[in-house]
């Protein structure tokens, strides 16, 4: 079970959540979470790190290792919290009950006939028009199964056409969208409230873990719950 520090901001320190992964006490501040988290000029609330560092804490996710990420661009646009696809395949597998998952993609193949195929693999004369997965469970019956359309997860740049993982791995990209969905929906106890980047139609940043510099603690660091940030 994850113990849980947290520490009010005042005029000589800054707001602090401690909380433990496998052993790992992972620290997070505003300006951590600002400057090697966000990464942009675009300032976080205090509302917007309690959500993040509230669901890194529940869903055990380190977003020092690139599990969870805080993407906000504009200080006029709320912040969105989207999770890697690796951490919720991991939370997935470690559940007793997993078993299995079935993906692929769905085709519209020359003739116009539509075909959802195992795996990623289409011709060139051949549309790519959704995606598709089954996650299974011990201990249920039948397997959770999710599509989805190609066009609507697909995501754009401003100019209107599809950016480059998009257009260059779209098969791969739309695939992911519909196995994390099937996931979350068979395993809701362990991955909900967790989306996956591809699904809110952002960007990530790099996978490379991020590395932190030690700061001293605040001698008269003061305890109180999360409720109270």
């Amino acid at each position: 079970m994850s113990n849980t520090q947290t520490t009010p901001t005042t005029q000589s320190q800054e707001l602090t959540v401690k909380f433990e992964i496998d052993g790992q006490e992972i620290k997070l501040t505003p300006k951590i979470v600002q400057e090697y988290i966000v990464g942009t000029e675009a300032k976080i609330t205090n509302q917007e790190f309690k959500l993040f560092t509230e669901l890194c804490k529940v869903r055990k996710l380190n977003p020092f290792l690139r599990e969870a990420y805080l993407i906000k661009y504009s200080d006029k646009q709320a912040a969105q919290i989207v999770v890697g696809k690796d951490a919720i395949l991991k939370r997935a597998v470690l559940n007793p009950n997993y078993d299995g998952i079935e993906s692929g993609i769905i085709v519209q193949k020359e003739d116009g006939t539509i075909e959802e195929r195992a795996g990623t693999f289409k011709l060139g004369n051949e549309q790519l028009v959704g995606g598709w997965a089954r996650a299974y469970r011990k201990d249920w019956s039948h397997p959770t199964y999710t599509s989805v359309t190609f066009g609507e997860v697909a995501q754009k740049t401003s100019s209107g056409s599809y950016n480059s993982n998009w257009s260059n791995k779209g098969a791969t990209m739309v695939e992911k969208v519909a196995k994390v969905r099937a996931l979350r929906e068979t395993f809701v106890e362990e991955l909900g409230g967790m989306y996956e980047a591809e699904e809110m139609q952002e960007e990530i940043p790099s996978q490379e873990p991020i590395i932190v510099q030690a700061e001293p603690q605040e001698e008269n660091e003061k305890v109180v719950s999360m409720n109270e940030l």
